[in-house]
């Protein structure tokens, strides 16, 4: 039996540094594998055999491994000669290669196996059950007792067992086991049996069953045993796969019937609180998953319904490890079908209150950061069956074995090993953007991280290359939920660029590359249509000016719904649908879409709203709601979907298909920009296209279920007037959710302020640079990647722009100089550095301090110190100034007059970053 010993501290997110989070709580950084998790998920190097390991157990550092094999060979990559191993093999915990101990189980006819193996209380002896009939040449009968110490088998043991035995469990006196037999000794034991741990002798232990047994578990108190298999029947009592029975006579003192008819129970395991189920089964309704029951009285805690045929479980810690290949867990609020997970982590027991039944049954406790990967492998493609855990050393090792052929991407067959210590695998690097909508906040953005083991992460945000994090912050994730993380900069300046790259860490401190730079412009003024989506509420809002794939920013005031790109739809399409810089997303309407990273549920009360351009002829999804992700939704609603002619459709399911579409000549396939929102409350459903109300239905409800929202495509099977294509062939823009139905006022508001004039912003960098050094008086310095500024002796930096006119309508808002400062030590500056316009002549070429030009007198900014570290500095300058001199080169000088020197990047830098910049920002008159 295997006990666990207590649930440590629950995750939270954490945020600190300057600027706020959204939606964070202020607490330390990650500290440790993120607790109760108890393994990395980090493979170690392990003999492996060239069959499948079906059994294992341990004893004092030592690993036992049974199944159907003939040799083990070394981990690949590394040295050592094969070596002969019959169907079982004894390996060192901490080192992974085989120990002295060699036993051949055989059998005259047919093929041998090893299916279950148990060891004695005092460490002593090694049970093992299976299909075989001699171990070393000693005579057994699919039983066999072995001494640990002198690895030879008992002779005297040998009990009488005609068929496979399946699982074996031993207390201080007995040994219980499992299998397909109906007699042991020549008596009747149809599947169960108990026979002397000692001597072999048969016991009156009589469980009778009609189909085989599959597992068989004493109970920690040692008064009853708890029995799984196929069967229907338990001495006469009708029990389906489980059975609960006395432990001296079998008699039945718990049956149960909510385990369907096509599912079976492969394993159960024990500890100090309850006792747990692994479960496989077949076709419709299958159950696949595990269940949690108590051991007062034997009643289910909790059941979770994943599919994916669970082959082992192990509680250790508070928590239990399963081996299985889950690939739906729909039904647990958890990943869609998909991918096979073949490890996975949950904690034994709810930390609080467990949730109401859903269906039912009340749903398991979370799964945890844990996820090392397998494959199906040989035999059944069942991948992982067994699992132990041993330790030596002061370390713990996770020992799995099965039908795989591969761990974490690399070859690895049926045997493998994850240790308590030595977590090495970084996290994944972040995905950042960032994005401002009005003045003194920038929102920073990116996709949490993913770590094999560590579901708690701390990311680091740099801003403008500084070496230095600006801020710090906690969130969690799994590998199939990994929502929006987010942190607001409240230290930004109107009219100027800053940058962001953003690095994760686990809680070992292995640290992610950083994150691909994301960059944003702060504006002179609101911009009236992301503020007011966010004002009126949106809890998702795609605005699509992502440079990287393949998140997608959630800027919601206060949401965590980012997407995710699936097929790579074309970035930054322009123009957009509103006025100003934002970019569009397009879609090729056969397989590219955006899903959201993490499932939720909708509200009786709710607004989908998107912009779109198309020609199509073949119709499409535009937004939706569904039960997966990349794959097509079983369930599906909540949608606006364009019919083959351009008609727009809006449509929920409540029992039946209940839409709202536009006329019969309202068609919107034209190639231009048009405005939808769809929304249902208390008042209905209602359809408004481009500010107009299309229809209304007098339906306020709609099925509720736990799903992923979708643009671009998803299932359209079954709805009215359905189109060629469930995918959308066109651009997409300013995607929004909301939790409440939006006013027809609303949606004209937002159609109306998509015209509203917007900032634009021009980033022009230097076209000449050099500077003058006094020391050298005679030297031109154009040419150099670096640029220098002092007072004593002189150092001065002329910088030449050509200077955009003022887009019609609008005038300079705001003006900012950018530069970075070098990576050479001390490269910042304790002196005030003054911006001045050149009033002379010069040129990079030949200009020097013996020739450099004259200068005007009055600054147009300043910086008053700059930090050392490489890093971009900005500063604000007189946009009167600039506003005159719009649209010719201006040249500036960067002065000091002080002793200790400024040095920064020219624009001959090949450094990110690096030219000197200006950011112009104009706005409506």
């Amino acid at each position: 039996m295997r006990r666990s010993r207590g649930l440590t501290a629950a995750l939270v997110l954490s945020l600190a540094g300057a600027g706020t989070g959204i939606g964070l709580v202020l607490m330390p950084e990650a500290s440790a594998i993120t607790p109760p998790v108890a393994f990395t998920a980090d493979e170690l190097p392990t003999w492996q055999p060239n069959g499948i390991v079906f059994a294992m157990a341990q004893a004092n550092g030592t690993v036992f491994a049974g199944g159907t094999f003939s040799a083990v060979r070394p981990p690949d990559g590394t040295s050592g000669a094969e070596q002969e191993a019959v169907n079982f093999v004894a390996l060192d915990a901490a080192t992974g290669k085989p120990t002295s101990c060699k036993l051949a189980f055989t059998i005259g006819d047919g093929s041998a196996t090893v299916r279950a193996l148990a060891v004695s209380k005092d460490k002593k002896t090694l049970y093992a059950g299976g299909y075989f009939g001699a171990v070393n040449g000693t005579p057994v009968s699919s039983l066999a007792a072995i001494d640990i110490e002198s690895c030879t088998p008992k002779a005297a043991f040998h009990p009488g067992f005609p068929a496979t035995v399946r699982d074996l469990a031993v207390t201080d006196d007995t040994l219980y086991a499992a299998g397909d037999f109906g007699t042991v000794e020549g008596q009747t034991r149809e599947r169960f049996a108990a026979v002397d741990a000692g001597s072999g002798a048969l016991k009156p232990f009589v469980a009778n069953a009609d189909e085989p047994g599959r597992a068989v578990e004493v109970t920690p108190d040692g008064k009853n045993v708890l029995l799984g298999g196929d069967f229907f029947s338990v001495n006469g009592s009708n029990t389906h796969a489980l059975a609960v029975v006395n432990a001296t006579t079998g008699a039945v003192a718990k049956t149960y019937s909510n385990i369907p008819s096509n599912s079976v129970v492969k394993d159960i395991a024990t500890d100090s609180t309850g006792f747990y189920t692994g479960n496989e089964g077949s076709g419709g309704g299958v159950f696949d998953g595990r269940i949690g029951l108590k051991l007062s009285d034997f009643s289910e805690k909790w059941r979770d319904r994943c599919l994916g045929a669970t082959q082992a479980v192990l509680p250790y810690d508070g928590v239990l490890y399963s081996s299985s290949h889950a690939h739906d867990c729909s039904l647990e609020g958890q990943f869609p079908d998909g991918k096979r997970n073949f490890f996975n982590a949950q904690l034994t027991n709810y930390e609080g209150a467990s949730p109401a039944p859903v269906d039912g049954f009340v749903r398991s406790p979370r799964k945890l950061g844990w996820h090392p990967t397998a494959n199906d492998g040989l035999g059944e493609g069942i991948g992982p069956r067994a699992m132990t855990i041993a330790e030596k050393g002061d370390v713990k090792y996770m020992w799995a074995g099965g039908e795989f052929t591969a761990i974490n991407g690399k070859p690895q067959q049926a045997l493998t090993r994850f240790a308590s210590t030595g977590d090495v695998g970084a996290p994944t690097t972040p995905v950042a953007s960032a994005g401002s909508v009005k003045p003194g906040e920038a929102q920073v953005r990116w996709r949490t991280s993913y770590d094999a083991d560590d579901s708690k992460l701390t990311y680091r945000i740099y801003r403008n290359g500084s070496a230095s994090p600006i801020a710090t912050v906690a969130a969690e994730s799994l590998e199939w939920e990994r929502p929006q993380a987010a942190w607001n900069d409240t230290t930004v300046k109107a009219g100027q660029s800053y940058t962001y790259r953003v690095t994760a860490t686990d809680a070992a401190g292995n640290t992610s590359a950083l994150s691909a730079t994301a960059s944003v412009t702060v504006p002179s003024s609101v911009q009236s249509y992301p503020n007011q989506v966010r004002a009126d509420g949106a809890n998702l809002y795609w605005r699509y000016d992502d440079t990287v794939s393949p998140y997608v920013a959630d800027s919601s005031e206060s949401g965590n719904t980012s997407g995710i790109q699936l097929n790579a739809p074309a970035l930054r399409q322009t123009p957009g649908a509103i006025s100003g810089a934002s970019t569009a997303m397009g879609f090729n309407g056969t397989s590219q879409q955006v899903y959201s990273d993490h499932r939720q549920t909708v509200g009786s009360a709710f607004s989908v709203e998107t912009w779109f351009k198309t020609n199509t002829t073949r119709g499409g999804k535009l937004i939706g709601f569904g039960n997966n992700t990349a794959r097509n939704s079983g369930t599906y609603d909540k949608q606006i979907y364009m019919t083959n002619t351009g008609r727009l459709v809006f449509g929920v399911y409540n029992g039946s298909n209940r839409t709202v579409s536009t006329g019969l000549f309202d068609t919107y396939n034209d190639n231009k920009w048009h405005h939808v929102v769809g929304t249902q409350g208390p008042g209905g459903m209602e359809l408004i296209v481009d500010g107009q109300s299309k229809g209304t239905l007098n339906v306020t409800s709609s099925i509720s279920y736990e799903g992923f929202w979708h643009v671009g495509g998803d299932n359209l099977g079954g709805v009215p007037t359905k189109p060629t294509s469930n995918f959308f062939a066109g651009q997409i823009d300013e995607t929004a959710v909301y939790p409440k139905a939006l006013t027809a006022a609303q949606a004209k508001n937002h159609y109306d302020l998509a015209k509203a004039p917007s900032d634009t912003v021009s980033k022009v960098s230097a076209t000449e640079d050099t500077y003058i050094n006094q020391g050298a008086p005679s030297a031109a310095n154009g040419a150099t990647t670096s640029l220098a500024v002092r007072g004593t002796s002189a150092y001065e930096t002329y910088l030449r722009f050509n200077l955009p006119a003022a887009p019609a309508g609008q005038v300079l808002k705001s003006a900012a100089l950018q530069i970075k400062t070098s990576t050479q030590a001390s490269a910042g500056t304790a002196d005030k550095v003054s911006v001045v316009p050149v009033t002379g002549t010069w040129s990079g070429a030949s200009t020097t301090f013996n020739n450099k030009p004259t200068l005007g007198t009055t600054p147009l900014g300043s910086f008053a110190s700059v930090p050392d570290g490489s890093a971009v500095q900005s500063t604000p300058l007189d946009t009167a100034a600039l506003s005159s001199v719009l649209g010719s080169s201006y040249s500036l000088a960067l002065t000091s007059t002080g002793t200790d020197p400024l040095w920064i990047w020219s624009m001959e830098s090949t450094a990110a970053d690096a030219a000197p910049q200006l950011v112009l920002t104009f706005g409506p008159k």
